[in-house]
């Protein structure tokens, strides 16, 4: 198979995590060894097969660096899982724009050179697509990248929940440019979100009826800190229609994200409580408390996305992709159940839909 060439926006918690995934999957062959990974194989692809080939970013500690060494620089603060060989590709000084809130001001180094011609770059290292790991809340900068990805002819995989591939008029000039676009909003491995919505489906399916529930974060790192400042609202919204999908009957429903704490660097509590009645009328309550390493969880449906978006380039595949999009993100162009996305993401890989 043929390289997967990714450029990535953002050498964050994430980025780190989904480099260090490549290096740690790299020689497994077996799928039952392939511990964390839903796929080892997807239409062919291997973790392997996945290459970084520009990085871009406006930390000044990263500026320069190899991106691995990058990945763990400062303020970076997720687990280091795997050693990463020198990759060869330097981290590229980007924009500033809205990448950098109020609350971010005294964690982050702005890098005092000047701005790299982004498009120009993504050409010369041949990217076949752009991976925008950007903040929550930076969404002119988020905006900016992907008039970037356009005009260097590479497909666009936006992580963040700024809305760009559910946006029909972004769509649509991928489309014309003959490129894939997924999004929004990436949907973790084992994250809130998805866990919600399984237990609601599991009780309502066994004829509780859920009257009331929401789930609530608080958590460490740069990620949370963002977004209680700038994305609060927005990721309330994002996820509390997420959740939604999974009950076949209107509810109260509430999502999203509370409060920081330092301290728990990239580690984050999710909280949910569901209230509802089963057999007879009788009340059920249910209290649960998730907690997790923030940035790994992105790192397996991520490289399902790389490795699908990788497919639709093979196929000539343009425009957004709604299987790959309703499979992985929180907010794709439409929602559906968890039961059709997975279907639709099956369909897809093996050529059954379009896309």
């Amino acid at each position: 198979m043929s390289k997967i060439k990714v450029a990535l926006v953002g050498v964050g918690n994430c980025a780190s995590a989904l480099v260090q995934g490549v290096y740690h999957c790299r020689n497994i062959e077996k799928e039952a060894d392939a511990v964390g990974l839903r796929r080892l194989f997807l239409g062919g692809y291997h973790p392997r097969d996945v290459e970084f080939v520009s990085a871009f970013d406006i930390e000044a500690r990263k500026v320069g660096k190899d991106l691995s060494e990058a990945i763990f620089s400062p303020p970076n603060n997720t687990l280091k899982f795997a050693d990463v060989p020198n990759l060869d590709v330097p981290v590229l000084k980007g924009p500033v724009l809205d990448g950098v809130g109020e609350f971010m001001k005294n964690l982050v180094k702005i890098d005092a050179s000047p701005d790299e011609d982004i498009a120009k770059r993504l050409r010369e290292s041949d990217a076949d697509m752009v991976i925008n790991l950007l903040p929550s809340g930076a969404v002119k900068a988020s905006g900016w990248y992907a008039e970037e990805a356009l005009k260097a002819g590479c497909a666009f995989v936006n992580a963040t929940p700024t809305f760009i591939a559910s946006d029909a008029a972004w769509g649509k000039r991928f489309e014309k440019a003959g490129l894939p676009i997924v999004g929004d909003d990436l949907e973790d491995q084992v994250g809130a979100t998805i866990l919600h919505k399984v237990l609601l489906k599991m009780l309502a399916d066994r004829g509780v009826r859920v009257s009331e529930t929401y789930q609530l974060d608080v958590g460490g790192g740069t990620e949370s800190l963002n977004t209680l400042e700038r994305a609060r609202e927005v990721k309330r919204i994002v996820k509390t229609k997420s959740v939604e999908t999974a009950l076949p009957y209107k509810a109260s429903v509430v999502a999203g994200s509370t409060d920081y704490v330092d301290f728990l660097e990239n580690r984050r509590d999710s909280y949910f409580w569901i209230k509802g009645l089963y057999f007879g009328g009788v009340p059920m309550q249910l209290d649960l408390r998730l907690n997790s390493v923030d940035a790994p969880n992105a790192g397996s449906v991520m490289l399902d996305v790389i490795r699908a978006v990788k497919i639709a380039l093979d196929r000539g595949t343009a425009g957004p992709l709604l299987s790959v999009s309703a499979y992985a993100f929180k907010r794709p162009l439409q929602a559906m159940s968890l039961e059709r996305a997975e279907q639709m993401f099956e369909d897809f890989i093996l050529g059954k839909v379009e896309r």
